[in-house]
């Protein structure tokens, strides 16, 4: 008798923050791929929600930062659905900035969309995935930015580093029954890239200076997620998972080995 497919999502519902651009709208597309129903939100709707072999995401309005907006969400969530298999906290990002001017309005908008919001919708989830008999899984999408120095986004990688520790946290408090992880992502090309990277040919030498040749792709991400919700990951919890395709080359490699005719 063959044994069922753990990366099958048939029947599990999904919440996807975020989900209707980028990383997030990646990991939308892969899961209803998977076959799972998958519940997207953002602040406002997009022009197309994510779809895959025919399957529509189901979109609500929402300010994640908003806790009233994150109840509403799960409620929705829970009236056409009935439960909720898989959190997936991917709403954030930032702006650069000047850490030395940054006001404290920013950092405090920053710092509440990429750690509060996070903890906030893990904590109502948890109400409703600690009374299934199967529970859930928590996944947090965090970055290197929040492992490593973060120029310009201060605040940010602040917030990243703080959604690592809180997952940890969750880990324990949330065990038995709810699985919390962290996806921490490397540089990635979404529609914001050129804030960071400049135009095509900046994003390509970007990538190039990546081990593995290029930046990721939101999709890669997303599989990574599957994997992290699913049975094959069913031992791991309040642990990150770093996808950052061998991260980046220490600046001292170039500047003592400079390139010569």
């Amino acid at each position: 008798m063959a044994k069922p497919d753990p990366l099958n999502f048939s029947s599990r519902i999904v919440i996807v923050t975020g989900g209707t651009r980028g990383v997030g709208r990646g990991i939308a597309e892969r899961f209803l791929a998977a076959g799972a129903e998958v519940v997207v939100c953002g602040r406002t709707a997009p022009e197309e929600p994510p779809t895959a072999d025919g399957r529509t995401a189901t979109f609500v309005a929402a300010d994640v930062r908003n806790a009233d907006d994150i109840d509403l969400v799960i409620a929705q969530t829970m009236g056409k659905f009935g439960r909720i298999d898989v959190l997936i906290n991917n709403a954030g990002g930032s702006p650069p900035a000047d850490t030395a001017t940054a006001s404290p309005k920013f950092t405090n908008a920053i710092i509440a969309l990429n750690l509060i919001a996070p903890m906030v919708f893990s904590q109502r989830v948890f109400a409703v995935m600690n009374e299934q008999t199967d529970g859930g899984v928590i996944i947090n999408i965090g970055s290197v930015s929040g492992t490593r120095p973060s120029p310009t986004t201060a605040a940010y990688g602040a917030a990243k580093a703080g959604l690592i520790n809180l997952t940890q946290t969750l880990g324990v408090e949330f065990a038995p029954k709810v699985r919390v992880v962290c996806v921490t992502a490397g540089l990635i090309v979404t529609e914001q890239a050129h804030l960071f990277y400049g135009d095509a040919a900046g994003i390509e030498a970007v990538g190039k200076t990546v081990p593995i040749g290029h930046m990721a792709d939101p999709s890669e991400i997303a599989d990574v997620c599957l994997f992290a919700a699913s049975p094959l990951a069913r031992y791991i919890t309040g642990e990150q998972i770093v996808v950052h395709g061998g991260g980046e080359v220490p600046a001292y490699r170039d500047a003592a080995n400079p390139e010569t005719d």
